[in-house]
Order: structure tokens, then sequence, then C-alpha cells
């Protein structure tokens, strides 16, 4: 069975292919009832841990913390990343892993997919546009490793543009550019796509990371408890978890004549009261966080000469709130379109791309600079070399991984390599914006070392021997942006092979965080 999966912050939504149908996958849920997505939740406690709609049931239970946007956390997260939770450490991969099990049980045995029995699931995954590559492994490691298939990864706003298409492909045009504008629970992506005939080419992406409609309900729950005289502090985890899915639920039910936010605070602790917070009050601290999505995309369009753009193709669950849709039309007017679909358009348009038979192709692009700190001037100064700059289109699926090599003879017995990942470069080349620095990576140029297990142990000094070895570095990245390199020294004949990532550092523990990201003025 072939899907495709949008493992979102707030919802994992589902979307499968059937005979060139994309239905989304409705689950079953405790009440009896049934939804089109599956809660992309952990709880954990002394007794065990709990994913998914069990984990829900748990959010009444003060024995057990409920953790909400788990995918944020994979941001700032590594292979090794623990969660920390009061006394206990729970490794992050192992948690998505067994939140995606419970994924594809609820597939099997609760839900509207009905697959034969042991039929193997064949997945498109998407990511958000600037998720950066550990992100990107991490999410397809532990579907993988929960028994899925992987056919690809695709940038979520893409697969976006191809569900657009696919719906409205007999009102559109050769050659129109399209606009993706996807504000998420957890993130913010805008890409400008091209279509010509069935090839979608991503000409460029823009994001924010750590904003989305956790903000919004954040904001809501403040001013709820700010109306109550209560503070966050004062709230148990399991209060704080009601409180936002509280909040989520009374925002995804206003409408543009919504002009009071009742917020029940008994549903959370029963010495509360409920309270009223006025819409307007409410969208005047939201807006600061619509304008840096409205700031984002005139910079990606003013970065590629302000096109013309026929659509303004709004989706993503975070868009639903009818602030977003009033404030970009003041901006693109008439041809702004909000998706009929914005919590399920991605989760289509991956189904859609994982269908063979479909005709659509889709060319990605680098979202960020890839690159490497080198020593310049007989290491006098330290300069950026961006390996894969920004915008370097991707290999599809089918295509053969880029491949990219340097050739040089070094001055030290030891080649130390830092790798780093950045949304923009200063004019002077720096990395500049918002940067990811990955493992450093100890090869040996002295052939002397070559066999040498532990190299961290060894000084790094000007060698003048090692300038008689003709050193390589190939670097290889498939279609969903993993990067791997390949340094071999010609001379001496050896070489070794490295992911890159965060894979062996030791990174601290992350914790459940309820604190949105600064509002912008």
């Amino acid at each position: 069975m072939k899907l495709g999966i949008d493992f979102g912050t707030t919802r994992i939504v589902v979307a499968a292919v059937d005979r060139g149908n994309y239905p989304v996958v409705s689950f079953d849920t405790p009440d009896g009832s049934t939804a089109e997505w599956f809660p992309p939740l952990v709880a954990v406690s002394p007794q065990g841990q709990a994913f998914g709609w069990e984990a829900y049931a748990h959010s009444t239970d003060p024995d057990w913390t409920v953790v909400r946007s788990l995918k944020r956390i994979l941001e700032d997260a590594g292979p090794n990343t623990q969660l920390e939770i009061g006394t206990a450490r729970y490794p992050v991969l192992d948690l998505v892993t067994q939140l995606a099990s419970a994924l594809a049980d609820a597939l099997r045995h609760a839900s509207s997919a009905h697959p034969k029995k042991d039929e193997p699931f064949e997945i498109m995954l998407g990511v958000p546009a600037n998720a950066n590559s550990n992100q990107r492994f991490l999410t397809a490691e532990a579907f993988r490793r929960a028994g899925f298939s992987i056919l690809g990864i695709a940038n979520e706003p893409s697969a976006a543009s191809v569900e657009f298409a696919h719906r409205n492909k007999a009102d559109l045009d050769d050659k129109q550019l399209l606009l993706v504008y996807d504000l998420g629970g957890g993130t913010f992506d805008a890409s400008l796509v091209q279509y010509d005939e069935r090839t979608h080419r991503v000409l460029a992406s823009e994001g924010i990371t750590t904003l989305g409609g956790d903000d919004f309900d954040q904001t809501l729950a403040e001013l709820a408890l700010s109306a109550a005289g209560v503070t966050f502090d004062s709230l148990t985890p399991a209060e704080t978890f009601r409180l936002l899915e509280q909040c989520r639920i009374q925002k995804e039910a206003l409408h543009p004549n919504t002009k009071k936010i009742v917020i029940d605070l008994e549903e959370v602790n029963d010495k509360l009261a409920p309270v009223t917070i006025l819409a307007s009050e409410f969208y005047e601290h939201a807006t600061p966080y619509v304008e840096e999505t409205r700031r984002a995309v005139h910079d990606l369009l003013e970065r590629h000469g302000n096109p013309d753009v026929e659509w303004l193709y709004i989706t993503g669950g975070g868009s639903e709130l009818p602030l977003v849709s009033r404030l970009l039309k003041e901006d693109f007017g008439r041809r702004v379109k909000r998706s009929a679909y914005t919590r399920s358009a991605t989760a289509i348009g991956l189904a859609i791309q994982a269908d063979a038979t479909s005709g659509y192709t889709l060319q990605e692009r680098f979202t960020r600079f890839f690159g490497v700190w080198r020593e310049a001037d007989s290491g006098t100064r330290i300069i950026f070399d961006p390996l894969f700059p920004k915008g370097t289109p991707l290999p599809a699926t089918t295509e053969d991984a880029l491949s990219i090599t340097r050739q040089y003879t070094p001055a030290h017995n030891i080649g130390h390599f830092r790798y780093l990942e950045c949304s923009h470069l200063a004019a002077d080349g720096q990395p500049a914006g918002d940067i990811t620095l990955w493992d450093e990576i100890l090869f040996p140029f002295d052939p002397a070392l070559a066999q040498e297990a532990d190299l961290a142990t060894q000084i790094v000094a000007t060698h003048p021997e090692s300038a008689s070895q003709q050193i390589e570095e190939e670097y290889r990245c498939d279609s969903s942006g993993a990067v791997s390199v390949l340094i071999h020294n010609r001379t001496a004949g050896y070489d070794r092979t490295y992911p890159l990532g965060r894979w062996s550092v030791a990174t601290k523990p992350v914790r459940p965080t309820r604190k949105p990201r600064k509002r912008s003025t």
C-alpha cells in the first residue's frame, strides 16, 4: 500500500493511493468517533510510555506527562539526543520510532486504510522545506525502523503544490508561478514553484523553523491565564497539556465573525472558572507572528526579482486562523487561494508523489547552504566553502545522488573538518541567518596515522610530509537532502566515509517546552 504521510507538529495526516484517487485516511478514536488525523503525542510515566490516541487518553492522569509538538524537538536533536522529563531521560529517536510504530498499528487495525494482511507500507514522507539534515534523517530513520518502506522525502510546501495542480489542472496554464504559503503547527515555509505540464520545479524556498500554530495556542493560553490571574508555573504538566489542547480547539473553531473566545479553565483545573477573551485582543497578540511570515514571503520574492505570481496558495493547519488570510489579501488581493484541505493538502500531494502512475515530477532544491570551514592564506584566515549552495537542484528519487569533489595537498597531519548549514550568506561569504553546526570530523592525512582508531588523541600539527599526499573529498547528496563524504588519500590508497550530521557529539538533553518563540515587533 502506497501512502503519503505528513508528520506534522500537531497532527499526522495520511493519504492513500487508490487507483488514481488519493483519499485521506481516517482513524478510530477512543470515544468511538473518527478523525482524519493521528495525534503525534507521547506520554510517559513511571508505569511506562504511550503513543498516539493512547497518549491522548492519559491527558487527565496526573501521573502521566503528555508531550506535544515532538516534531519541534527534532529541529535541535541528533541520533543520540535524549528527552528529559523530570528525572527520566528518553532517547528521542526511540520515541519517534515508537510513535511511528503506533501509527502503523493504527493504520492496520483502526483506520479506513484496510490494508491486506502483511501488506507493506510504502510511503512518501513530508518534512519542512527548511528542515536541516538531521531532522530529515531522524524522521526517515524512525519510520524505517517502524517497518515503513521509504519511497522518498519531499518538502511539505512542494507536496502541497502538487495537490494544488492536481486539483486545479483544468484551470492552469503552462509555466505559471505558484507561491505556496504553508503555516503548519510548528513551522512556516514558503516555496516559489513553477509548473510546466506535470513537472513542478521548486525555484526557491524560505521559512521559519520555529513558528506555527503552536504559538497561537500558547498566546491564547497566556491571555486566558492572565485573565484568571494564574501563571503557567502553577499548572501541572497534565493541566498545561489540557489548557493548550483546549486553546487549540477554540482557535480552530474561530471564523471571521467570531467576537469572543471562551476558555473553560474548569476543564483544566476544577478550581478555576471559565474566562472570555476578545477575539480582537487575541488577534492583536497573534499579528506579529503573521507579520514574520509576510516578511519571509516578501524576502523570498525580492531575491527573485519580484516575479508575477499567479496564485498564493495558503495551506497548513496554522493558516486556518482568519487573521492569516485577511493580512495576506492586503498584499496579494484576489490571487490568494486558500486550500479547501488546509490540514491534508500536503499528505495528498505526498500520496500523488508516491503514485508512480500519476505522471507528476517534482524537482526540489537545497533550501540551505551546506559547507565546511577551511583554512586559507597558509592558515592565517578561515573561509567558508559552500559545498552545496542554497538553490542547488536535488536529484529525483529515481536519479543518482549529486556528487562534487575537492582535491588538494594538505599542510597538516590530520584534517579537521567542521561542517555547518546556514540559511543565508553575508556579503563577505560568511555564514549568516539560521546556522546549524554538525559534527567535527578528523581524517588522517599522514599515512602513519591511517590505522589510528581515535584521532582525537593526536595533536593536529603542520607536517611537511603531508604535502606529498593527494587528498580527494567526494560529497554525495541524495533526493532527501542527506549528505555524506568519502575522504580519500589517493597517494597512500586509503579512505573513510562519514555521514554528515550530528551523529557522535554528546548532545545535551532537551526538555518539552511550553514557551513560544519571541514575537517580533
